[in-house]
């Protein structure tokens, strides 16, 4: 099998194609691409990652919750098991896509890099990252993943998400003790532990 090629970056979004290419043991090259330049705004007119090429099957797939269900049916790895988890794992996709990574990225932005700190445009944003935290834990305390007891694909698109809410943003999972043992059990996973360092590794490697 010809390798996949990666367009990614040290993010959240990034982790996730990362991840799922640890998880599903496909071959893989990395490139750490500018992402105004004509080469990868020919991959993705919308310019961000990731991206992936399938030299293979001639596809190119942006959006990180396309290209996990994509890598999910190319391996038979994580895939959902029938119709009804397949519609749950869609589910949770968009969940994140639509509500957890938008919310964070905006607490992020607003906290971090900002230069002028706005205390309400930070409150409300606090206020709705508790409130999407408390969904999923509602969720993870039915259920040891996000759908049902296997851990898939929607596992992989949230988990980047929440790792970066505790380790970048200071929010205390603690308050939230079943998503709290997810994160925890989802982190403990080598090929999870693998795919957070990909980006940061290939930017090193470029970089020398």
């Amino acid at each position: 099998m010809t390798p996949i090629q990666l367009y990614t970056y040290q993010t959240p979004n990034g982790h996730k194609a990362s991840i799922m290419l640890e998880e599903t043991g496909l071959p893989y090259d990395v490139h750490i691409e500018e992402q105004n330049s004509p080469a990868f705004l020919a991959l993705n007119p919308n310019n961000k990652i990731p991206v992936i090429v399938d030299p293979d099957r001639n596809r190119t797939v942006v959006e990180s919750g396309a290209i996990l269900l994509y890598l999910a049916e190319r391996s038979g790895v994580l895939r959902p098991r029938h119709e009804i988890d397949a519609g749950m794992t869609l589910q949770w996709i968009l969940f994140q896509a639509a509500h957890v990574g938008p919310t964070l990225g905006q607490l992020w932005n607003y906290k971090i890099f900002a230069p002028e700190k706005v205390g309400y445009v930070i409150d409300r944003f606090e206020r709705e990252t508790g409130r999407v935290l408390r969904v999923l834990d509602g969720q993870l305390g039915t259920s040891r993943y996000l759908v049902g007891g296997r851990y898939g694909a929607a596992d992989v698109m949230t988990w980047p998400w929440i790792h970066a809410a505790a380790a970048k943003l200071g929010v205390a999972l603690d308050r939230y003790p079943n998503l709290a043992r997810w994160h925890d059990q989802v982190g403990s996973r080598p090929a999870v532990q693998r795919g957070v360092l990909v980006p940061d590794l290939a930017q090193h490697e470029a970089a020398a």
